[in-house]
């Protein structure tokens, strides 16, 4: 799995972490009944951004979702999940995108993929995926080509980068690339209103994409003298640091120009494009983490005061991050789960027995659920913490809970 915006639980209310965990198996079930279960390794956090986008521009409807059968890493349990021409053109754009992620591990010899055999069988899996998503992308009216484009002359570019080369000429392919697709979402859902100032929000997405990934790689390509955007054209980290800031705070901009249909997803979009994608450079750049412990000697690992499962609240506090008074019940009017608002989470699971609970468990261990991310006890289906945890408090420890912002979130919006 890959992308810069990976919001944790903790931060969103019930409802918000619900729907976002709908658009990312949404995608991931789209890449499958689409293009066959390889493609599901396509499945990225970025890419649900265009799902959600879609939703939030299309007036509610009752059919956006469908229940998904049991799966490794939800536990093996059921869930709502998105679907739709959203879910679909995520898709595309994440086969694409992951196509380009594997052309730049093999030109760069990244491990496994500095042997010939498997360099070989990466760049056919690229071509594929390229005619996948074209095909895809086709159906809904989507012209993959200036994605393909951007990838193409992505090579040229960073071939010919050097010291003093303006960084932002090294990103124009990533920026050109994102800013489609973020701007067909309007003509996808007929706001053609929207497709500017969605263009603008798709370009500083993908800037902040190029030059976080940088960012994150500078070390070890560093050390092994792979090419890096930073260190080829002599950019410090603070002019890069620079760039990041302007770029979200541009998204911001751009996103108050675009009317969304769907408040619900609209503030999950906001959410994701405005809150999470900030923190998404502090942990970049070396901070920024959101980690969590429990608030109860007798709270399940991981559960921390105001956060919540995603069958349930939190049976010890409120959800400080849901819309309403602290401690308000996501289910009372105005929270997420009220009409209007997020659909509520499924409900609890029944027990499983002895036997039935040692399969799921054998699964969750065979998947990294157990030790990597938080899971459903394979019994209780209560929710677990990760066995390797490293834990703390979540947020900056403010208690702070204003209506400035929709979607929960204290911001100047």
């Amino acid at each position: 799995m890959f992308g810069i915006i990976r919001p944790c639980r903790h931060r969103m209310s019930e409802g918000m972490a619900a729907s976002w965990v709908a658009h990312l198996c949404g995608l991931c079930l789209a890449l499958r009944d689409g293009h066959g279960q390889f493609a599901r390794t396509a499945t990225n956090y970025d890419g649900l951004i265009i799902s959600v986008l879609v939703e939030a521009q299309s007036a509610p409807a009752d059919d956006r979702r469908r229940t998904a059968g049991p799966c490794p890493l939800r536990g093996m349990r059921t869930a709502p999940v998105a679907r739709g021409e959203g879910a679909r053109l995520a898709a595309a754009v994440s086969l694409v995108l992951a196509s380009a992620k594997i052309r730049d591990h093999v030109e760069d010899k990244d491990g496994a993929f500095g042997r010939r055999p498997v360099a070989a069988a990466a760049r056919t899996v690229a071509r594929r995926w390229d005619r996948a998503g074209a095909r895809t992308g086709g159906v809904l009216g989507f012209d993959t080509a200036v994605l393909l484009d951007a990838v193409g002359r992505q090579g040229g570019i960073e071939a010919t980068a050097g010291p003093g080369t303006p960084l932002l000429t090294v990103t124009e392919p990533t920026e050109t690339a994102t800013a489609a697709a973020f701007g067909h979402t309007a003509v996808l859902t007929g706001r053609p209103a929207n497709r500017a100032p969605l263009e603008e929000a798709g370009r500083l997405f993908g800037r902040l994409a190029h030059l976080l990934d940088a960012v994150e790689d500078l070390a070890d390509d560093t050390r092994s003298g792979a090419w890096n955007p930073l260190a080829a054209t002599g950019t410090d980290l603070a002019e890069a640091r620079r760039l990041c800031d302007d770029a979200v705070r541009g998204v911001h901009l751009a996103l108050q120009d675009v009317e969304f249909a769907n408040s619900a997803s609209g503030k999950l979009a906001h959410l994701l494009l405005v809150h999470e994608l900030g923190r998404s450079v502090d942990r970049a750049f070396g901070g920024g983490e959101c980690t969590h412990r429990s608030a109860h000697p007798s709270a399940p690992s991981g559960a921390q005061a105001g956060s919540a499962g995603p069958y349930g609240a939190n049976p010890y506090t409120g959800n400080p991050h849901a819309p309403g008074d602290p401690g308000q019940s996501p289910y009372a009017p105005g929270g997420p789960g009220a009409p209007g608002g997020f659909p509520p989470p499924p409900e609890p699971p029944r027990r499983r027995g002895l036997l039935a609970g040692c399969l799921v468990y054998a699964g969750l261990f065979c998947t990294c659920q157990l030790c990597c991310r938080e899971h459903d006890d394979a019994w209780s289906g209560q929710r677990r913490g990760p066995w390797c945890d490293k834990c703390g408090d979540c947020c900056d420890g403010s208690d702070c809970c204003c209506q400035c912002c929709e979607c929960g979130e204290c911001c100047d919006c």
